[in-house]
């Protein structure tokens, strides 16, 4: 997760940090199983986008960002708030929709956000993240701040007019921003290569202006890699920078979505990509105990449990606070 100073090293043939990266993608994987299995069972009463199968970029990116470092996300974006460093707990009460949330029970799970740690929200607007990320790293600039802002957002963003506008005012006003692509090859319900011309995104981005590389997002230590030397030259005024991250979404778009429109061969075959199956194969070779990663496993669950049980005992938001965190216009006058 972000850390209050500088981040730590990259991976390379550091175990611990290896290991930080274990435990993060078992959180974000465990904490969504958890939530999935709640939302079947009707505890949890709005949408939910989870992201089996993508763990290791949230993983990876934001261990190499600092808590003051700003964050943007999109509709699926448990990953992004937990390793950024948003509470476990507090998610939860906000899926639930109960007081004491992120967002005290109103905003649900596409609105997640926590300011203390930098993660300026998530966003059920498709490429909205974007224009956001780019305005917090224009303050950044005007505030001379060596902080950066960092934008997730999906493949199918790219082909929203937000994703050529922001890359482009980050190009032209040098900004200290990292775009980071998830490209998953699926935008909702469709293939994104059936409805995207050219070389895709890294290819749009280089021709705008902002240097793009392309990465296998389902290995942690490339991501982790990648994204140190991105972040050191955003950090040091070289302006932005773009990681295209190949991965894989194993689910449907919702919750709701039983994805029988996808071929299951296709599916299978993503998830012996597995990234958090292939970086504990990596830690077992460097010689990590089995019992250590036995140990992240149950206090991941431990964890989660915990979250959802005082999450489903939470009190609902009061009556009145619905009428709380409303835009108020003055008094209304000519009886309208």
């Amino acid at each position: 997760m972000a850390t209050p100073g500088g981040a730590p090293a990259p991976a390379g043939d550091n175990l611990r940090r290896l290991t930080d990266l274990y435990r993060m993608m078992v959180r974000i994987r465990t904490f969504e199983e958890t939530a999935l299995e709640a939302y079947k069972l009707g505890e949890i009463p709005g949408p939910l986008h989870v992201s089996f199968g993508q763990e290791a970029i949230p993983a990876g990116v934001c261990a190499s960002l600092r808590q003051d470092d700003r964050l943007t996300s999109n509709h699926r974006g448990h990953g992004h708030a937990l390793a950024k460093g948003a509470d476990a707990a507090t998610m939860y009460l906000e899926l639930y929709g109960r007081d004491g949330g992120y967002c005290r029970g109103k905003g649900g799970s596409m609105h997640i956000a926590d300011f203390s740690v930098g993660m300026l929200g998530a966003n059920g607007v498709v490429a909205g993240g974007l224009a956001i990320a780019v305005g917090a790293a224009q303050g950044l600039k005007l505030l001379k701040s060596d902080a950066i802002a960092v934008c997730m957002f999906g493949d199918g963003a790219t082909n929203r007019g937000p994703f050529l506008e922001a890359l482009n005012w980050a190009a032209i006003y040098t900004l200290p921003v990292l775009f980071v692509c998830e490209d998953n090859g699926v935008a909702a319900h469709t293939e994104t290569r059936t409805v995207t011309a050219g070389d895709g995104p890294a290819a749009r981005a280089n021709a705008i202006g902002v240097p793009a590389v392309t990465i296998d997002g389902n290995d942690a230590v490339t991501v982790d890699e990648t994204v140190a030397r991105l972040v050191a030259d955003v950090r040091a005024g070289r302006g932005p920078r773009m990681i295209h991250a190949m991965t894989d979404r194993w689910s449907g778009h919702t919750a709701t979505d039983a994805a029988a429109w996808r071929d299951p061969k296709k599916v299978e075959a993503a998830k012996t990509r597995c990234p958090i199956a292939r970086l504990k194969s990596v830690l077992i070779e460097r010689g990590l105990a089995p019992a250590v990663l036995e140990e992240i496993g149950t206090a991941a669950r431990n964890e989660m449990h915990a979250g959802r049980a005082a999450a489903n005992a939470a009190p609902w938001p009061s009556v009145p606070s619905a009428y709380d965190d409303v835009q108020s216009v003055g008094a209304v006058s000519g009886g309208r």
